[in-house]
Parts: structure tokens; C-alpha cells; sequence
């Protein structure tokens, strides 16, 4: 109710309490006994009001307090509006919290709040897969204990917070994070860690890329140079030199031509928009149309080509990437396969989709090079003179065609007993399936 008390308010309502007392013990000659009696009754009264309000406090389960008169009433409503107001406080407070902590689960980064010395106050839900951590177990252990790597200690004990520290996951050994650690609040601190591991994986292929693409055009380039070097004097060149030398430049100029079209195929074909797969494509009349291309190759190599194809076998998808994939592999069994070899080309119905398989009885590929074979630029054979090194970019580009058409390169290789590459499209590109017989 909001009444100002005062000391001369009280001494007035004591007054006026005593009043009928005193003068009710003064008419019947016992007024000292009259007023304690009043002050007995006085102080009984508010230990009655006090007990309630103690049993209202304490042990109550309702915020409305009892019923009370005179100045207890005031002292009831006064506790009552404080326990509301701290009430609402207390729910604002709590969605604040709640919202604070939804935003910093929907942030894309792990976050880790800390004392000045490292002691765990919270971590969001990515900061826990990231790091490893255990909520709330956790919580109070310093985050050197949490996360061990000397890196990460030196540079938290170093306390040189300006620059961020690219480490390695604690609980994943493929994933890299950039860690950065801010003033937060008062004597503490916040961590932040991204995820890193793509945009590291994308600047070290770009690396790569241009240091392979430099290494593949120096030594054509150091060769036609060496050899214009050699025709600034013509007439003292051999006539069979001066028809090698054209004849290496003519080669070497189509090696960077080739290379520069590969390039070009694996870009377009990367960057290429997903496709609805409405096309139909005729696998057995591709493999036919590759086979005529490379009669002129294989005439050199005189291998015998065994083919086992299911001609009313369609798929759904891209005639062009299908063709390249099947050109390179192809290619490849006839050209590193020794003269006068066997090659078996196979297109079937499986149980899970359509198989193309191309098998061939050459040298084999060691185990160690099986696993890098569709890298850019990766040969197993070093030799860039060699006659049948190539640019290392056909399996590449084979790899990210099959990826368009939701399949992968499948090799089986034993050194000195064959090749087998394979690849399987799903079932559910393949045209009118029937059920399988195997």
C-alpha cells in the first residue's frame, strides 16, 4: 500500500493503542498493570504476525501472502511486490539466457567462455565436438588440460592473443580449426574455432595445381626452347637433326595441347549444374563408337578386345561425360598394355545398377599408387618423355564425371597380373530395370 512510516507516526498509533488502557487502569488504581497488559498484547500480536510471516517465507508454496492486519498488511503486500518483481527478473533473465544460448548453438562456430586462467565456464554444442569436451563435467577444469597440444599451450600461457593459431582437432584427426581468443568480460574469455579443414584442403590443391601445371609446361617449353635456340643457325644443323627437332616440338606442342583441353574438360565438367537425368544413353552403342576411335591406336598395339555387352542396357545421363569416361579408360588399358595383349570390356545388369568393367593383362599397378590415381597430375609412370607417359589428368576427370552420375572409380589391380576398372551407376538411373537373375 505504500505508506511512509515515521518515527512520530509509530509513537502516535502507540499512544493512541495505550490510551483506553491507561485510562482504564488509572479509574481502577492499576495502572502499571494495565499498561503492561496492553504491551503484553501488543507484542503477542506482532509475534503472531511474525510466526506467519515466517511460515509464509519458508515453508509456503504460494506467493499470496496470508491475510494480516494493520501495519502487517504493508510489511505482506511490500515482501510480496519485491518477490514478484524478482520473479519477473528472474524469467527475463532466464529467456535472455535461453535466447543467448540458442544464438550461440545456431552460430557456425564453436564457442568456449573461460576464466582469465583458463577455467571452463560453457561451451556451446560445437565446441564439444570440435574440442572433445564433456558438458557440464567438464566445466571448472582448465582449458590446457582440455585441450594437451603444446601449441595450443604455449600460445594460450603466452597470452599474445592479436593473431589466431591454426590447430588439429583434439577429437578429429582430419579436421583443422583456426582458434581465436578475445576478452569477453571481466576476467574472462572467449575462444572461437572454425572449421578450416575445406578452405586449408582448397589453398593446398591450388598450390599443387599451380605447381604441377608449371612442372608439366617447363619441360616442353625447355625443350622447344633449346631446339629454336639450335634453328637461329640453320644451315649448320644436320637435315636429320632439323626433322627431329621439328618432329619433338610438334610432339610437345601437342602434349601442352592435350594438357590444356584436359584442364579445360575437368573445369567445365566440375563446374557443370546438376543434371535431371532425362537423357537416355545406350552404353553398348558408345562402347562401339569409342572402340572405332581408337581402331588407329590399337592397330599399333594389335591387342584383342573380347566385349561382353547387354545391348538393351540404358542409363539415365550425360552422353558426353559417360563417353569421356569411357574413352579414357579405354585409352589407357590399350596404351599401357604390352603389344599383342587381352582387353575385356563388360556392360551388365548387377542387382544394384549397370557395371562397366575394362580388363586388361598388363604390367598391374603397385599397391601404393592405387589409392592417388584419379589425383590431378599423379603418374605412376615419372617419365614425361616417356611414350606413353601422359598428363595425369585423365583419371581425374573420369573420377568427377562418375561423381556427376553418383557412382566411383573401382580398381583391382595385382602388379604383374592385370588391371580391372569398374564403375557401377545406381539402379535408379537405369532405364526400365527388370529384376536381376544373378
Amino acid at each position: 500500500m505504500g505508506r511512509d512510516y515515521t518515527l512520530y507516526a509509530i509513537f502516535k498509533g502507540l499512544v493512541i493503542y495505550l490510551l483506553p488502557f491507561a485510562v482504564l487502569g488509572w479509574l481502577l488504581n492499576i495502572f502499571w498493570p494495565a499498561l503492561a497488559i496492553a504491551l503484553a498484547l501488543k507484542l503477542a500480536w506482532h509475534y503472531y504476525f511474525q510466526f506467519r510471516l515466517s511460515r509464509w517465507l519458508w515453508d509456503s508454496r504460494t506467493m499470496l501472502p496470508p491475510k494480516a492486519l494493520g501495519l502487517w498488511t504493508d510489511i505482506y503486500d511490500g515482501i510480496y511486490r519485491t518477490l514478484r518483481r524478482n520473479q519477473f527478473r528472474r524469467r527475463a533473465l532466464t529467456t535472455l539466457l535461453k535466447r543467448f544460448r540458442q544464438a550461440s548453438e545456431a552460430l557456425p562456430d564453436a564457442a568456449i567462455v573461460m576464466q582469465e586462467d583458463g577455467t571452463l565456464i560453457w561451451s556451446n554444442k560445437l565446441a564439444q565436438i570440435y574440442f572433445g569436451l564433456q558438458w557440464p563435467s567438464d566445466s571448472g577444469i582448465r582449458i590446457t588440460n582440455l585441450i594437451r597440444q603444446p601449441r595450443f599451450v604455449d600460445y594460450f600461457n603466452a597470452a599474445d592473443f592479436s593473431e589466431s593459431i591454426i590447430l588439429g582437432s583434439p577429437a578429429h584427426s582430419s579436421m583443422e580449426l583456426d582458434i581465436r581468443i578475445m576478452p569477453y568480460a571481466d576476467n574472462q574469455y572467449l575462444l572461437v574455432a572454425q572449421d578450416v579443414t575445406q578452405l586449408r584442403k582448397l589453398e593446398r590443391m591450388r598450390k599443387d595445381f599451380v605447381a604441377n601445371v608449371s612442372h608439366e609446361l617447363k619441360t616442353p617449353l625447355t625443350v622447344m626452347q633449346g631446339y629454336l635456340e639450335m634453328l637461329e643457325d640453320p644451315e649448320r644443323m644436320p637435315v636429320k637433326q632439323l626433322h627431329k627437332a621439328i618432329g619433338d616440338m610438334q610432339s610437345q606442342t601437342e602434349r601442352m595441347q592435350n594438357m590444356v583441353s584436359q584442364l579445360l574438360e575437368l573445369s567445365r565438367i566440375e563446374s557443370s549444374s546438376p543434371d535431371s537425368f532425362s537423357h537416355e544413353v545406350n552404353v553398348s552403342q558408345l562402347i562401339a563408337t569409342v572402340l572405332r576411335e581408337v581402331e588407329l591406336l590399337n592397330a599399333e598395339k594389335q591387342h584383342h578386345i573380347d566385349l561382353d555387352l547387354d545391348a538393351d542396357l540404358s542409363v539415365y545421363g550425360s552422353e558426353e561425360k559417360l563417353r569421356t569416361v569411357i574413352m579414357n579408360l579405354v585409352n589407357n588399358a590399350i596404351k599401357y598394355t604390352p603389344s599383342g595383349g587381352e582387353l575385356r570390356i563388360s556392360w551388365k545388369r548387377k542387382r544394384l545398377g549397370a557395371e562397366f568393367a575394362i580388363k586388361d593383362n598388363g604390367p598391374g599397378i603397385a599397391a601404393k599408387h592405387q589409392q592417388r590415381l584419379t589425383e590431378r597430375f599423379y603418374r605412376v609412370d615419372k617419365d614425361r618423355n616417356s611414350a606413353t607417359g601422359g598428363t595425369g589428368l585423365g583419371l581425374s576427370i573420369v573420377k568427377h564425371a562418375l561423381d556427376y552420375h553418383r557412382s566411383h572409380l573401382q580398381l583391382y589391380s595385382i602388379e604383374g597380373q592385370g588391371s580391372r576398372f569398374s564403375f557401377l551407376l545406381p539402379s535408379e538411373l537405369v532405364v526400365s530395370a527388370k529384376p536381376d537373375s544373378e
